[in-house]
């Protein structure tokens, strides 16, 4: 195992590397496939937020079944249930109108 000392002086000289390296006019990084590798990234993100939509899409349609109908009595609702948002925190009014604004209008 590696103690907290060694990491340090690998990032530094590291980093030392690399800052003189740019500094000599090397262009780092892989910048052949950048556009494809953009894309690819967005599609994933969009991909995972579809799923996560498709997954509380019907609880919240629920919800508003039961009666609730404020943004904000909804985003308390999901947190009452444990229900985080997709990155894991809790819910307020504009994320629930934002959720409620991705599905398509019927």
């Amino acid at each position: 195992m590696m103690t907290p000392t060694a990491r340090r002086l690998i990032s530094e000289r590291t980093r030392a590397a690399l800052a003189q390296k740019k500094a000599k006019g090397a262009l780092l990084g892989n910048r052949t496939n950048l556009a494809e590798a953009q894309e690819k990234g967005a599609a994933s993100i969009r991909a995972a937020a579809a799923a996560f939509a498709d997954n509380v899409l019907p609880v919240i349609r629920q919800l508003e079944a039961t009666g609730v109908s404020s943004y904000r009595g909804i985003a308390d609702a999901l947190n009452t249930r444990g229900i985080r948002t997709a990155r894991g925190g809790t819910w307020h009014g504009t994320t629930v109108r934002n959720m409620l604004m991705r599905q398509e209008p019927a």
